[in-house]
Formats: structure tokens, C-alpha cells, sequence
């Protein structure tokens, strides 16, 4: 049996076009501001495969600690593609599902911020409400909240 070294995720990144606004957004959501600055230099794409390139980053956190959301905008070099609104049925990274204590409060925040609706809000049995939604600059973000626990 292989030894297993995965110990936890640390982030999920995603680019954006405006960082405050991206930071506003995810801060109504509930997310925490851990630290924001700018990354760059040749050691960074190193990393990346770009090369020289110099990135803004803030590094958003959930309310327990656990996970973590990257939102970067890249000054050098510029996006060269944008899959912000492609359907959740293409391939690639294209979500991130949030759990919320109270689905239909969150909600009415958001849509203050811009967020849309993608389709409707659903029930799975007795286990969750669910809805997907387009958030800051079209971003296709999942809130579920948990049933039977309030």
C-alpha cells in the first residue's frame, strides 16, 4: 500500500479582472481577507511556466480556517483565454461549492453585489438546499446549505 503525503488542501485559485471587486464579493460571501501583495519576478514563473510575470494576489480564508481562495490578477503577462461563462458541464476547473448556514439570506447579499441566478434553487432530500450562481465578473460559485441542522 502506497504511503500517503496529502495532508490537506491549501487554495483554490481563480484569476480575476478586478481584485476588489473580487475581495468585495467573497467578503459579503464570508470569507476573511488573510493578506494581499504582489507577486513577481522570474522565480515565480519558474513556478507558473510563464516566465517573468507579476501577479496580484489576496489570499481569502472561511470563517473556520480550513480553506482557502487565492484570487489573482495578472499584470504581466496578460489572460489569454476566459472561461468565466462557460456551462458547469465543460471540462476544467469551473466552480467552487460554498456551505452557508442560512441559503435564502445569502442570497439576497449577493444579489445586492451583482450575483445571478444560473437556474433555480433545489432541495436534495432532507440533506441540503442548493443553487448555483454567477457571482463577481460571472464567476459560477455553488452554495449549499445543510438541512436538519439548525
Amino acid at each position: 500500500m502506497a504511503k500517503n503525503n496529502l495532508r490537506a488542501m491549501h487554495n483554490v485559485g481563480i484569476v480575476v479582472e478586478s481584485l476588489d471587486g473580487a475581495i468585495t464579493f467573497f467578503t459579503e460571501l464570508g470569507l476573511k481577507l488573510e493578506g494581499r501583495g504582489t507577486v513577481e519576478g522570474e522565480w515565480a514563473g519558474r513556478v507558473t511556466g510563464l516566465g517573468n510575470q507579476s501577479v496580484e494576489i489576496a489570499m481569502m480564508v472561511t470563517p473556520d480556517g480550513h480553506s482557502r481562495l487565492e484570487l489573482s490578477r495578472f499584470v504581466t503577462p496578460p489572460t489569454v483565454a476566459d472561461h468565466r461563462t462557460a456551462p458547469v458541464n465543460a471540462l476544467g476547473y469551473l466552480r467552487i461549492m460554498f456551505n452557508v448556514e442560512d441559503l435564502d439570506e445569502t442570497l439576497a447579499r449577493l444579489y445586492r453585489q451583482g450575483a445571478t441566478l444560473v437556474g433555480e434553487v433545489v432541495q436534495y432530500e432532507n440533506i441540503y438546499r442548493l443553487c448555483y450562481i454567477r457571482g463577481h465578473e460571472g464567476l459560477l460559485i455553488g452554495l449549499a446549505e445543510e438541512l436538519g441542522n439548525k
